[in-house]
């Protein structure tokens, strides 16, 4: 798995230049979004000059991503969501556009519960001096982001994402790195959603500093404990999102109709 060094975001997804690329994130987010549904036919017509070679082609890329099937006489439907490849980077995005942003954050927020405690707690006891200095200039990065006049979100979120990736590869672990990769493009909507939350990214710091003194200091329970700590901070700050996202719904719906 590449690595990310700063200001970079990890690569993965299918191309989206030309005609063959538009086709088919036009009608994966479409199918993702819920226009399309389960068992309905995938129209090839999709108002872009393409041919019919071109825009099968599409199909077949979304077939591979588990998405739709194609049958003779039946045409091209989309198969039922337990059939989706829902850790494809592409098929990531599309959910994370399709779905309300509160329920995708949820999810994902499970999976990091689930797996970064343990990843903390492996690089408690695997990380080497290398990879404690790349966990300790992520973090410089995330608090020199803040330091100035104007946070520098962007930069915060990069050097937060760089931060956990870190942990990650210094488990000296290929298939735990490879299995949570995929979810790291996703993961820094995340990062953009809660650390714009008023003071959630000043009060994100202690926790994530707390993670690198037990790793620097060889604590792997302490580790665990902090992460998990700060997952369930951010758990929280999902919630405090999706109220205010809530919130703003009615108010957007009487200014639609003024």
């Amino acid at each position: 798995m590449p690595r990310i060094g700063p200001g970079r975001l990890p690569e993965g997804g299918y191309p989206r230049g030309g005609l063959h690329g538009q086709i088919v994130h036009s009608i994966g987010r479409r199918i993702l979004r819920g226009d399309i549904q389960p068992g309905e036919v995938v129209a090839l017509d999709s108002g872009l000059p393409a041919s019919r070679t071109v825009q099968r082609e599409a199909i077949k890329v979304l077939a591979a991503k588990g998405l739709v099937e194609s049958r003779p006489k039946t045409g091209t439907r989309v198969r039922p969501r337990q059939s989706w490849n829902l850790l494809d980077p592409d098929v990531l995005a599309w959910q994370r556009e399709g779905a309300p942003p509160a329920a995708f954050l949820r999810k994902l927020t499970e999976v990091r519960g689930i797996v970064e405690p343990a990843a903390a707690e492996l690089a408690g006891e695997r990380a080497s001096g290398r990879e404690l200095a790349a966990i300790e200039e992520a973090y410089r990065d995330m608090a020199s982001a803040l330091a100035g006049r104007e946070a520098d979100y962007d930069a915060f979120d990069l050097a937060d994402m760089r931060f956990h990736r870190a942990i990650l590869q210094a488990c000296h672990n290929d298939l735990l790195e490879q299995m949570s990769g995929v979810v790291f493009r996703a993961l820094l909507v995340s990062f953009r959603a809660t650390s714009r939350l008023p003071g959630s990214a000043k009060a994100s710091l202690p926790r994530h500093r707390a993670i690198l003194d037990a790793i620097r200091e060889r604590d792997a329970r302490g580790a665990a404990r902090a992460m998990q700590r700060l997952v369930q901070g951010t758990a929280r700050e999902i919630e405090a999102f999706s109220r205010r996202q809530a919130a703003r719904r009615p108010q957007q719906r009487t200014s639609t109709r003024a």
